[in-house]
């Protein structure tokens, strides 16, 4: 039996459809990409550097990702950016943070085996919240 449905489309029911990237996760303007650069904190690690940015308005976490052309070609970019979204969408913090985060991966992100760099962006996203609960603390 192949994925695809009826009508001939990818049959994308189940419990994958739900843990899609809305546009509301994403971000999606360049000038929310420069705020986060320019404004923001930054988390460095071995396969990728995370930049964070708290919002005052809105709610929950919006992920940017930015892989340059001197990483590759675009078939090896795009691979980067699938292999981190579904390392994001497994690790996706259950509390609702207000803040812009925007990764930036190394060319090792192809090279480097799923579970590490999957726990890489764990060890971030742990991060980023105590980053966020001691900036609360000290207001």
């Amino acid at each position: 039996m192949s994925g695809l449905a009826p009508n001939g489309n990818l049959n994308v029911s189940g419990p994958s459809r739900q843990a899609r990237f809305t546009r509301s996760m994403r971000l999606l303007q360049h000038a929310d990409f420069e705020r986060v650069y320019k404004q923001g904190r930054r988390h460095f690690a071995t396969h990728v550097t995370v930049f964070y940015l708290p919002r005052q308005t809105g709610e929950g976490l919006r992920i940017g990702f930015t892989v340059g052309k001197a990483l590759g070609g675009a078939v090896e970019r795009n691979r980067m950016k699938r292999r981190l979204r579904e390392a994001v969408r497994l690790h996706w913090p259950s509390l609702p943070l207000a803040v812009d985060v925007v990764i930036n991966p190394k060319k090792s992100v192809l090279k480097v085996e799923f579970s590490e760099l999957s726990d890489e962006i764990a060890r971030a996203f742990k991060v980023i919240q105590a980053s966020l609960e001691k900036a609360k603390r000290s207001v």
